[in-house]
Order: C-alpha cells, then structure tokens, then sequence
C-alpha cells in the first residue's frame, strides 16, 4: 500500500523466463483448462532452440503479490520471410536476394509463442496495472533494442482489459489466424459422430473404412514415447517442409523437455505401418481442455491411408473418453476441421514499434496485409485437386 495516497503499490519486474516464477504463482494465474499454458510447456520451450534468442517473463505485482504476468520471446534478427504466408513470400523474394537483413527485424513477442496469447492473471486488469504492464513491455523493449512489440493470438476477452491501455500506448490490432475449437459432451466416440451432419458422418466412416482396409496399419495411444522421438521428429519436419510459417519449429530438446515433465498430461496418438512409425497427433490435457499441438506425416501414404483425419478422430476418441468439455487444434487446414464441427476462434495481434515513423508505417500496411493472409487462409478450395493436395499437404499444419 502507498502509505501517500493510501492506493495499492504496484511495482513491475522482470524475470529470466518463466522457470523464474513459483510453480504455485504459475498455477494460480495460468489458465485451468488450456494446455499449452501449463509450465511445462515454457520450460520446454526456454530448455530449446525453437526459434527466439531469448525469454523473459513480465510480472506485475501488487502490494507484494503477484497479480500479472506475461512471458516474452526475444527476436534479434527475425525473419520476416519465415512468418509471413506465401503470397508475401513471393514479393519479398527480391529483397531476400539483394538484400536479406533488410528482411530480419528485431521483436519482442508477448505471450504464448505456441498457443492463444493471455495475461496470466486472476481477474480481469485494473486500468493502473494494465498500464503499468503495457508501459513495462515498452520500456524492456527499448532496453533490449526491440522495436517492433507483438501481443501474439490474443482472443478479444483478453484483450478487452488491456485496449485502453495499448490505445494509449500507441498499439494496433492486426488481424490472426482463427484457434479453432471442438466443443465436446458427448458419451462417445460413437455418440460424437453419429451427431454429425449427414455428409460429415460418411466421411468419417469411409475415412476409417479405407485407413483399416489398409493391411499392417494400426493406431496405438501411448503414455510413453521418448523412443519414438527421432520418428516423431522425422515426420514432423516433413509437415514444417510443407508449412505456409516457421516462426515456431520444434527440435528435439522441446520433444524431450515435455515428454520429461510432470504436466501438461500428453498423450501420443501413433499410427504405424508394421513397426514403423507413419502419423502421429501430440494431444495435451489440462482440467477440462485438450489441444491436438502438433501433427507429424509421412507423405508416401499420408492421403490414400487418411492418416491426417484418423489421427484427429483418435485425438477426440481419446478426449471425449478423458471427460473434456473441448479440444482445440491447429490454426491451419481449416476445412477438414470444420467438418469436423470446429468453431473458429476469433485472434488478434496488438502491435506497435518504438519509434513514431516506423510505428506509422506498420499501422498503414500490416492490418491489411494480415486481413489478406487470414482471408486467404480461410478460403474453400473446392475442386477435387486442391482437395486431395490439402489433405496430402495439410496447408501449413503443424
């Protein structure tokens, strides 16, 4: 309490990441039923080479106690060609060629780098420690020579506490790839398709039909798979060759951090050939959630064997019989999931950069640029070739 004015004190700090705040702080603010929002996940993730330079965690407390916090990825020289979609690839291919660090800029990522972005708080934000937390991410961003700021995938209720803050600030939003989201509370797997609309309901039926009419195919859930590791990389570098963004590729060491920690609970859908190991779907469970993270195939028999939709119907075979009320999937290969009878969630970016001119700049040309790529992303293709190369090459599945 500020003894002046009699309000509460409020001080910022900074910690070296996320190992840095108690296990018992994490799990008050973190979210109950999200996932990749367990501290497992950022451990594995600051215990890894999956993209940033570096990792922080901002935290806002309150008379003593913690009341925010927010993780923070640190970007020397990203690349912009990495990030953006393919239509942006194009035209940035002549610069890359003449002059490729005008494409790598430095940035300060806030949030989750792969999942939907929060504030790791109790309660929605006062105005004062949104403030205070908006002008701490300014002033770290400054001091690490940072200058673009991206509040990364934020769904509007999160955002909502923090808008007058950010506007004030000088932040913009920009327009993110949708979550998307299957509601669940069903008492089976069975049950769960036989609620599904006519045309969805065959699918799902010929899809197992030609995956089981396959011979030496099988699906196995498995609790332990650290020696599939090298596998389950091998395949996921396969989808990451094929993806529209790698901002965010996995290695090894995150593989094996996750695989090693006490939480999030995973689950390793495979699907094998013989011994061989020719799909699988990473699913993490936390409360009442699940997420379906990352998706690895193998291209040789991926379409004819339906390998991308039976290891999305493991997955929520295996969330349904674990008593979640949703499961939530990649920002990619939109229609398969809506098939499935996923909801898009609405996300959006908070950006702005340090300097007024190039903060100007950015505000007239990356909303429009995202709005495109979303559109893009979320338009039906519906001719049969475009069909089969989407289910073959699931459009930047990861």
């Amino acid at each position: 309490m500020d003894r002046a004015t009699g309000r509460p004190g409020y001080r910022v700090e900074i910690l070296p990441g996320a190992d840095a705040l108690p296990r018992e702080e994490w799990e008050r603010l973190a979210p109950a039923d999200d996932p990749m929002w367990s501290r497992g996940v950022f451990t594995a993730l600051e215990h890894s080479s999956v993209g940033p330079d570096g990792y922080a965690c901002l935290v806002v407390r309150r008379d003593g106690e913690t009341v925010a916090a927010l993780p923070l990825c640190l970007f020397r020289g990203l690349r912009l060609d990495d990030v953006v979609g393919p239509r942006e690839r194009r035209l940035l291919a002549p610069v890359r060629a003449l002059a490729p660090r005008l494409l790598r800029v430095p940035m300060l990522i806030c949030g989750h780098l792969l999942g939907q972005g929060h504030v790791l708080a109790p309660g929605p934000l006062d105005d004062r420690a949104a403030r205070l937390l908006v002008r701490g991410v300014l002033g770290f961003a400054r001091r690490e020579g940072l200058g673009t700021v991206v509040l990364k995938d934020f769904a509007a209720a999160d955002l909502t506490p923090l808008r007058p803050a950010l506007t004030r600030a000088g932040f913009f939003l920009a327009p993110g790839l949708p979550d998307t989201e299957l509601r669940l509370g069903h008492a089976s797997f069975e049950d769960w398709v036989a609620a599904l609309p006519a045309k969805p309901r065959r699918n799902v039926r010929s899809k197992l039909r030609k995956f089981h009419a396959r011979p030496g195919l099988r699906v196995e859930v498995l609790d332990d798979f650290a020696h599939l590791l090298p596998e389950v990389l091998a395949l996921y570098r396969q989808v990451m060759a094929r993806a529209d963004q790698t901002l965010d590729v996995l290695d090894h060491d995150f593989l094996a951090a996750l695989h090693a920690a006490r939480e999030p609970r995973r689950r390793l859908v495979a699907c094998f050939e013989e011994d061989r190991l020719v799909a699988f779907l990473l699913c993490l469970f936390r409360g009442s959630g699940a997420v379906g993270a990352r998706i690895g195939l193998d291209y040789r028999l991926a379409h004819d064997a339906r390998l991308y939709h039976v290891v999305h119907y493991e997955a929520i075979r295996l969330a349904i019989e674990s008593g979640c009320a949703h499961i939530r999937f990649a920002q990619t290969a939109y229609e398969p999931k809506r098939e499935l009878g996923c909801s898009l969630v609405e996300q959006r970016h908070a950006m702005t950069h340090v300097r007024p001119l190039n903060r100007a700049v950015l505000r007239q040309v990356l909303p429009r640029a995202l709005a495109a790529s979303v559109a893009d992303a979320l338009r039906p293709h519906r001719t049969p070739d475009a069909d089969r190369a989407r289910t073959a090459h699931p459009h930047g599945e990861r």
